[in-house]
């Protein structure tokens, strides 16, 4: 079995606690982002705040599914981050993990079904 490689981090931005290790949002070296948020009980699914979203660019959007928890938060499922280097770059609280997630291009600002 071929090890993980850590990976090249570069922050995007953080928000949704008073604390300095907040759910955060970076872009990685191999072009995804990789999502910290609080643990939810399932390894590949994190709570995010809504906010969180603002951070990752005008014309690029996570490439996977988002559930609104209806309170101010999205849950979040991506592939879990278990590179002990790549978790060493982040600021993880005991109730918060990370997921990778794709990176996806938008390409379209219109309505959903013109008609």
């Amino acid at each position: 079995m071929k090890p993980e490689q850590t990976t090249t981090l570069r922050f995007l931005g953080k928000g949704g606690t008073t604390g300095d290790g907040c759910p955060s949002v970076y872009v990685t070296d191999h072009g995804t982002f990789l999502i910290q948020g609080w643990v939810t009980g399932q390894a590949e699914t994190v709570e995010i705040p809504h906010l969180l979203l603002g951070f990752v660019g005008n014309d690029r959007f996570i490439g996977a599914r988002l559930k609104d928890t209806g309170r101010g938060t999205f849950l979040l499922t991506g592939r879990p981050v278990t590179d002990a280097g790549t978790l060493a770059q982040l600021d993880l609280y005991e109730d918060e993990t990370a997921v990778e997630v794709p990176v996806c291009e938008r390409t379209f600002y219109g309505v959903a079904a013109a008609g």
